[in-house]
């Protein structure tokens, strides 16, 4: 690879690195095959550092989240101080930078766009974030930046949208690998990542090598170790040069990935553009400025590096995709999960940082009004340093060997006596002696490291040998509980004046709860909407959060909402602080819940595969929530038009469901019915009646599915014939019925028995006549799934079914009973639930109650066909035969007479029958009906 730069430059100075590309030279030819290759790659790291370090306009290389980097940073800033901050991260972004001071770090700054333009439709949402922790140099940059007067912070790095737009020929957009699952580390969700100062190895070899050879695990413990530490208070000349060193070695040795290489080199195109722009804008010196960007970029060796590259590279204008920025909450096992980096290893970094400030003394910056942290005295404004020549630092930095930092025994022994109390808390049998083995141990595995100094990751592998053993008894285990001793899980927190419209709205409409709804975990709220009427409009809050946001942030423990209920006392379980991230990106969608909600509803509407049971749950929402009987109406009449391009019955018992109850709903809330349904009443009717035929002979169709049907056509005829619809379209429909299938023909019979085509007799008879075919009997039990599902749409036949059932249960062979019964229960289970409880209470109807009667006790149904008793002679005559009773004991008769006022004795028993005695006390009726017939 030929290097950009070599000893003889341009210019004709000389460069301050020749001692090193000397030696560098003559380790390649003396170690390596042949001349070209390695020393090629050396040289080139050395070129490298060299064009950096003497670019006019000052680079200052760093790593994500390094604690050295932020040090160097602060320390920088103050001696520099310059009057431009150019910092790699997306341009839209800028207009968020000045709410951190309202937030809690970590947080992270967030551009969203729900509404996608020239992108994939499975992309949506798209989702960027760039976390900040205060332990980072691009934290030190904003807070001088926007806390210093007189200071601009430049934002230079692609858009939002340019991240996509760069990945558009990509499957997927480049996010986590996989989704995390605790809660603290879903915090981003699915975003993608904007990583500040990237610095890790893409040549898997490489990494594998550093690892072992380092006696490490994984890379953020060998960063702690070989460059974490050293660095942590080097001087600025040394750090800037290690890092365009490291970073110029990555890259060399970095696959060639094409995708990736091309973002990589159009993101130092853009940077360097927007820079110079910036520059001849504003007529600034580059030597006021400072260029903040990752060491991997820093060592660019693209044509329009520097404040004199060339101008050949055009900026593309953004897509049609609206974007929305907010801030979000963060935590450090989020950016973990996130970047890809070791868990507890931003924790480790935020303790690092705390103890780099200590040893240093240095000053760091922070915004004005900073939640969270402790309070810092204003440093004293320095002086600017006079800009020195560049000069060698890494020969000596590469030549001398690692310093060896003492045991600090005393920080060590609080370590272990801390993780062996927390191991106590969360169950483990911990003692004193764990704390000492944990304590010699530490010692033992940093000397089989050669380290004369335990790092934090040792006395982590301490911990887990000494005190987890084999088991966990809890759910943190050792690794975790060092973790939170080391710092802990930080979670960030967005404050109220930096939420968007929508989160602020929310916060205020609940305000009469009095809670602390920024606070982080659940808390109970009690609402009693009788004794104060003010919290029913926080109630409407409380459902349509849960109704927007994840499960467990807005969760009812008593009280209801369902069409024409409303309850008078609720209880929720409120976590809007854990889950303030949902709620912010609510506010991405709309100003008002409300608002974002109808749009969602419209949106599961109006997508291009909605079904018609989706719809018409849009619009028992749009009515649950929201009472709007315009966007009801507008639903409505979409799920009208659903319906008529369906041609399948898949939704069928969902759209039964639901259309019951909104009709219901309507019956008793309005005086009349919305046109709407009743069209859809109609327009089923026809609908159904016209696939019903199909539905019974389609193996695709279940019974459930036909049920529902049916279930639809019985429920809705009497309203569908009163709009128009002519019955001959049911009858057609059944007459072209011939299902094959035993479940579905018993389904059909009992269809016929609610038109009145089929006597209940005829059913019990042919019922009977398959259990006496021995050739049917091993399919009877599918009859009586069929039975089952009947019950949906003719519940009238709940007492047959008890019968047939009872009948299967008597007679059925156990070879074909007993493997039928786990189907009857899984049945009942999943599909009649709604079922279960008309048929419970029909056989508790019909059984006895009491296990002694049961012996005796007859079937209603073999009652009915036994033979009948004599019937008594007939006593008397027609008196007796039409009211013996009343005869027999006449003084309630007697009682009302006198009540009412009448008067009469009552009649002896005649011999013979009176036949029609009223006609002849009142003939008028027979003469008048004499005259009418005479007429006619």
């Amino acid at each position: 690879m030929k290097p950009v730069l070599s000893a003889d430059v341009p210019d004709g100075r000389q460069t301050p690195f020749e001692a090193l590309r000397g030696q560098l030279q003559h380790a390649a030819t003396e170690f390596a095959d042949g001349p070209d290759a390695l020393q090629g790659i050396l040289l080139g790291i050395v070129d490298d550092v060299d064009r950096a370090v003497h670019e006019p306009l000052e680079i200052f290389p760093v790593c994500h989240h390094s604690p050295a980097s932020a040090v160097a940073m602060a320390r920088r800033l103050r001696e520099k101080q310059p009057k431009v901050v150019y910092l790699e991260l997306c341009e839209d972004m800028a207009p968020l930078l000045s709410e951190l001071r309202n937030c809690r770090l970590p947080v992270a700054v967030q551009a969203f766009a729900s509404d996608v333009r020239g992108f994939p439709a499975d992309w949506a949402p798209l989702s960027v974030v760039a976390p900040i922790t205060e332990a980072s140099a691009e934290y030190q940059a904003i807070a001088y930046a926007l806390d210093t007067p007189g200071v601009e912070l430049v934002l230079v790095d692609r858009s939002s949208d340019h991240v996509f737009q760069w990945q558009a020929g990509e499957q997927e957009p480049a996010g986590p690998g996989d989704r995390p699952t605790e809660e603290e580390a879903a915090l981003h969700g699915d975003a993608v990542g904007v990583e500040i100062g990237d610095l890790r190895p893409r040549f898997a070899e490489l990494e594998e090598h550093l690892l072992h050879h380092g006696r490490v695990r994984h890379w953020s413990e060998w960063w702690h170790q070989y460059v974490e530490l050293p660095l942590g208070d080097s001087d600025h000349d040394t750090y800037r040069q290690v890092m365009l060193l490291i970073g110029s070695l990555f890259r060399r040795l970095a696959p060639g990935d094409p995708g990736r290489v091309r973002v990589d080199e159009d993101r130092e195109r853009y940077m360097w553009t927007r820079m110079r722009e910036h520059l001849a804008a504003t007529g600034t010196d580059p030597e006021d400025c400072l260029y903040v960007c990752g060491a991997f970029h820093a060592s660019s060796r693209v044509a329009e590096f520097g404040v004199h590259g060339s101008d050949t590279f055009e900026i593309t204008p953004p897509g049609g995709s609206t974007w929305r920025h907010g801030l979000i909450p963060s935590s450090h096992a989020a950016i973990e999960v996130q970047f890809g980096l070791a868990a507890g290893s931003v924790s480790i970094a935020a303790t690092q940082w705390a103890k780099n400030l200590k040893r240093t003394r240095v000053q760091p910056f922070r915004l004005a009004g900073q939640a969270g942290g402790k309070p810092r005295k204003a440093a004293a404004p320095a002086v600017p340093v006079a800009p020195e020549q560049p000069s060698d630092k890494l020969s000596g930095f590469l030549q001398s060997p690692p310093a060896l930092d003492r045991l600090d025994e005393a920080e060590l022994l609080g370590w272990s006596v801390e993780i062996v109390r927390s191991a106590r808390r969360n169950g483990y049998l911990a003692s004193t002696a764990d704390a000492i083995s944990v304590f010699e141990t530490s010692i033992l595995l940093a000397g089989m490291r050669d380290r004369a100094r335990p790092t934090p990751y040792d006395f982590q592998d301490a911990a887990v040998t000494c005190i987890e053993k084999d088991t966990v008894p809890g759910r943190r285990d050792v690794r975790r509980l060092v973790e939170i001793l080391m710092g802990g899980d930080r979670v960030g927190q967005v404050g109220y004046e930096a939420l968007p419209p929508l989160a602020r709205d929310v916060h205020d409409r609940l305000a009469p709860l009095g809670m602390k709804l920024q606070q982080r975990g659940v808390q109970r709220a009690l609402l009693d909407m009788t004794s104060r009427p003010e919290l029913r409009p926080c109630s409407d809050v409380l459902w349509m959060l849960r109704r927007l946001m994840p499960h467990g942030a807005a969760r009812p423990i008593m009280g209801e909402r369902e069409l024409g209920k409303r309850s008078v006392q609720e209880s929720w379980d409120l976590a809007l602080g854990t889950h303030q991230r949902a709620l912010i990106e609510l506010g991405y969608e709309g100003v008002s819940i409300e608002q974002v909600l109808e749009q969602r509803l419209r949106r599961v509407a109006y997508a291009p595969d909605v079904t018609t049971a989706a719809v018409l749950e849009a619009v028992e929402d749009a009515v649950l929530y929201l009472g709007s009987d315009r966007l009801a109406d507008e639903l409505g009449t979409r799920a009208l038009e659903v319906l008529a391009t369906e041609r399948s019955v898949d939704g069928a018992p969902e759209v039964l469901r639901r259309v019951r109850r909104l009709l219901a709903y309507y019956r008793i809330s309005r005086p009349v019915l919305p046109s709407w349904i009743e069209s859809f009443a109609k327009t089923g009717y026809a609908h159904y009646c016209t696939l019903l035929p199909t539905a019974f002979t389609d193996e695709d169709a279940t019974v459930r599915q036909v049920a529902a049907m049916l279930g639809f056509l019985f429920s809705m005829e009497s309203l569908a014939l009163s709009l128009g619809c002519d019955r001959t379209q049911l009858d057609l429909a059944f007459a072209q019925s011939h299902p094959r299938e035993p479940s579905r023909t018993a389904l059909l019979w009992a269809a016929q028995v609610q038109l009145g085509q089929l006597s209940r007799t005829d059913l019990r008879e042919r019922c009977d006549a398959l259990l006496d075919n021995p050739l049917v009997v091993p399919a009877y039990p599918r009859y009586l799934s069929g039975f089952l599902h009947a019950l949906e749409p003719v519940p009238q036949l709940a007492d047959f079914v008890v019968e047939a059932v009872s009948n299967a249960f008597a007679r059925l062979p156990d070879p074909v009973l007993l493997p039928w019964l786990p189907t009857l229960i899984t049945t009942l289970r999943s599909e009649g639930a709604d079922l279960a409880p008309l048929l419970i209470r029909e056989a508790g109807r019909v059984f006895p109650g009491r296990l002694p009667v049961l012996d005796s006790w007859v079937p209603p149904w073999k009652a009915a066909t036994e033979t009948a008793p004599a019937v008594p002679a007939r006593v008397g005559g027609g008196a007796a035969r039409r009211a013996a009773l009343l005869s027999a004991y006449p003084d309630t008769c007697d009682s009302l007479a006198l009540l009412l006022g009448c008067e009469g004795a009552w009649e002896t028993e005649a011999e013979a029958p009176g036949g029609a005695a009223i006609v002849g006390r009142h003939p008028e009726t027979a003469a008048a009906l004499e005259v009418l017939l005479a007429g006619v």
